[in-house]
């Protein structure tokens, strides 16, 4: 690495790490003070110091901070970074001693090939770890307060898993009211019970949730297990020794964090997991699930195009004005996420295939890069 390398890539460093502290400390400081009575009561309750207490929530959110910034903080730090040098006329410098555009903006390239790279990594390594965190906002810091239990069908066992509300500390549903259908309905249509616990999968039994005092139908302690298709899914006390007389077990493929979660859970969740996920007959993946698995497959390539985009404006002009260069970034990014989310819409919508509406953008703006001055030295040819 040259001394012109060392230089540009100190340079956009220094401005992609103050444009992105200055962002996230912009949150943190409006959302802090949005929601300091309730750090505030969190410190008393445990006894910690308030900033601790911060430090803890949004910690976890400097990362999926990151994952949603990255793409467009590389750009406008390559864009600070090649307005810098051409204000300075330092630009011009070096291509009077014969280096060619491409050659001089190379280390600014790789750097956002390898931050795109680490928003990945970071995206399906970092953020699933701290996805509980993650999914809680400041008024559930604990996992204490209860959330709304939006109902959900079990497909495999056709169960419609309700109740009042979730907590997450315990992967607790409170007073469930599970609908059975009607092959399982031989001693009645619903179970109501008291207090409902995710269990995952161990020996003695799969995963699924165990209720406890059950008050509707009455007298399962002494009625057989069902079983639907050779498979057990209602386990009552007279089979299961470990079932106390007033409990009983529903097997479900459904996990809490995907029955209380929402959309957060796979929003949050790694692309791997999500694709062992579409495999689960318990679950029925709406198309902007699988909309999201392809566009993390492409993200990278997304943000490079989006680089490849915005610095040709740069370099095809002599301008040296700083807040040209801003103007230019606001409108490439605006235009460019318009055609993702409108690509990202008709895949949800079912108009066009996931697949196609992950690489709908690349079809589009790739062809431009052909004119790029970065790729072109002469509007003919790739060098």
């Amino acid at each position: 690495m040259r001394i012109i390398d060392r230089y540009l890539l100190r340079q956009f460093l220094q401005i992609f790490l103050i444009c992105f502290s200055s962002l996230m400390g912009l949150y943190i400081v409006i959302d802090g003070f949005g929601n300091l009575d309730e750090f505030i009561e969190r410190s008393k309750e445990t006894h910690a110091n308030l900033l601790s207490v911060m430090g803890r929530y949004y910690g976890p959110r400097i990362f999926s901070f990151f994952e949603r910034t990255s793409g467009i903080l590389t750009l406008i730090s390559a864009m600070f970074t090649v307005t810098w040098i051409q204000r300075h006329n330092e630009l011009t410098a070096l291509q009077a001693a014969g280096i060619a555009k491409g050659r001089i903006i190379r280390p600014v390239i790789w750097a956002v090939i390898v931050i795109a790279l680490f928003s990945a990594a970071n995206r399906e390594f970092v953020i699933p770890h701290w996805r509980e965190t993650l999914s809680s906002n400041a008024q559930d810091l604990g996992g204490s307060s209860a959330k709304k239990l939006t109902p959900q069908y079990d497909l495999e066992s056709d169960i419609l898993l309700h109740g009042n509300a979730t907590y997450a500390s315990k992967k607790k549903i409170a007073n469930p009211k599970f609908i059975l259908p009607a092959p399982l309905d031989v001693y009645g249509k619903q179970l109501i019970a008291k207090n409902a616990y995710y269990l995952p999968a161990e020996d003695g039994h799969p995963g699924g949730y165990l209720l406890t005092e059950v008050s509707q139908p009455r007298g399962l302690e002494g009625q057989a297990s069902l079983t639907l298709g050779g498979k057990p899914i209602v386990l009552t006390p007279r089979d299961e020794t470990w079932l106390k007389p007033d409990e009983v077990f529903v097997a479900s493929g459904v996990s809490f964090e995907q029955l209380s979660g929402g959309s957060n859970w796979w929003l949050l969740s790694s692309t791997w997991a999500l694709r062992q996920s579409l495999t689960n007959p318990s679950l029925d993946y709406r198309p902007d699930v699988r909309v999201a698995i392809h566009g993390r497959v492409i993200q990278p390539l997304l943000d490079i195009t989006l680089l490849f985009l915005g610095l040709p404006l740069v370099l095809s002009r002599e301008n040296r004005n700083v807040f040209f260069a801003i103007g230019l970034c606001v409108g490439v990014v605006t235009v460019f996420m318009i055609v993702v989310l409108l690509s990202q819409y008709l895949g949800s919508s079912g108009w066009i295939s996931p697949r196609l509406s992950a690489w709908l953008p690349l079809m589009i703006f790739v062809p431009w890069l052909w004119l790029s001055p970065i790729l072109c030295e002469n509007k003919n040819c790739v060098q």
